[in-house]
């Protein structure tokens, strides 16, 4: 009897859910959702060739460090990078006394408290300090950036779907709202005070665009700064800082790999010579 009424109950419980199913099938094929401007409109990042891509990639050096000059120059005003020391770029080829010159010369100084009167202070970077904030606390950078949260940029490539190409696209996806868009959909005009760009997940963003014309940065070692170059060199700093063992993880990957390839023969070998006279 136990059995009858648990059969009962499962075969019940079965037939509810493909009812909920049939129904669920059946209404996305009569009634399927509307496509949204966001559907319709957001796009794929692009492809980003670096020299640190694929498993034997590394790091450009030179790259970097315009990376960082561009980062230096035009995100650091509302963008921190809370999780990397001054000392740390001298990773990327910067000499002691040159990381020593970046932090002391650093825009924003380092709070601290001044130890006569107990009051707030700042003081003059060192290379064992962290980049420090543009901005006092979060209600000061929404203050200064229309109530939007300028994100920390230390792990945005890995924080982010493709980070790396997602950092690249974005910075050269700002453009006007395509009419057609606005034909199709006219509730989505860009809002005042944001701005279009389709690499962005609702296709507008707060954040103005950053790198404007070519030259806006001139660079140390002479190469011509693109928008695009310059948008390429910042995405590979920005990975730099997300993953700055980079490079070891891939020697250490590789190492293993061929460890394990030579590590099968020998025991191949070894299967062989041990059961050479064993018939099968």
């Amino acid at each position: 009897m136990v059995r009858l009424i648990a059969s009962l109950v499962g075969a019940a419980f079965v037939l509810v859910l493909g009812i909920a199913l049939f129904g669920s099938v059946s209404g996305v094929i009569t009634d399927p959702v509307a496509p949204s401007a966001e559907s319709v409109a957001h796009k794929h990042p692009k492809e980003l060739e670096l020299a640190s891509n694929g498993v034997f990639g590394k790091f450009d050096r030179r790259q970097l460090q315009r990376g960082f000059q561009v980062y230096k120059e035009v995100c650091s005003a509302c963008h921190s990078l809370r999780l990397v020391s001054f000392r740390d770029l001298q990773k990327i080829g910067y000499s002691e006394p040159e990381v020593k010159a970046i932090a002391n010369q650093w825009v924003i100084e380092q709070p601290t408290i001044n130890p006569e009167t107990g009051e707030a202070a700042t003081r003059k970077n060192i290379p064992s300090d962290r980049f420090p904030s543009p901005f006092a606390n979060e209600v000061a950078a929404r203050g200064a950036n229309n109530n939007a949260l300028p994100p920390d940029l230390s792990l945005i490539t890995k924080a982010r779907e493709e980070g790396t190409a997602y950092v690249h696209s974005l910075l050269t996806g700002y453009t006007d709202q395509p009419a057609a868009l606005l034909k199709q959909f006219p509730d989505i005009k860009t809002p005042e005070g944001l701005y279009y760009n389709p690499y962005f997940a609702n296709l507008n963003i707060a954040m103005p665009p950053p790198i404007t014309a070519d030259d806006q940065v001139a660079y140390a070692d002479g190469t011509k700064a693109t928008k695009e170059q310059m948008s390429a060199d910042v995405s590979a700093f920005l990975t730099w800082t997300a993953e700055p063992n980079l490079e070891s993880r891939h020697a250490v990957g590789v190492a293993s790999i061929l460890f394990i390839l030579v590590f099968c023969g020998l025991a191949w070998g070894a299967y062989q010579n041990v059961w050479r006279d064993v018939k099968h």
